[in-house]
């Protein structure tokens, strides 16, 4: 490894810039995990969003660590039953 500055992605967000995506990233962000966003029609298209979770799917989509979790609601449930958030 050079340089030894490689930094662990925790969490992914796929989100299409609303505000709910803002949510899970300032959640996210506030339990101290790295968050990296994937934005729609910059990082993915429509149709590879439908590929990957379904179509219809809400966003965002959230995967923690390399566990998918699902919409902001589903990730909030996850992380209160893990105690990272009361």
């Amino acid at each position: 490894m050079i340089g030894g500055n490689v930094t662990k992605v925790q969490a992914v967000i796929w989100s299409n810039h609303s505000l709910e995506c803002e949510r899970a990233e300032s959640l996210l962000r506030s339990v101290d995990e790295d968050v990296r966003v994937f934005y729609l029609d910059k990082d993915f298209t429509q149709r590879q969003f439908d590929a990957e979770f379904g179509v219809g799917a809400d966003y965002p989509q959230v995967q923690v660590g390399v566990e998918h979790r699902g919409t902001l609601k589903e990730t909030l449930h996850y992380l209160k039953h893990v105690e990272r958030i009361k």
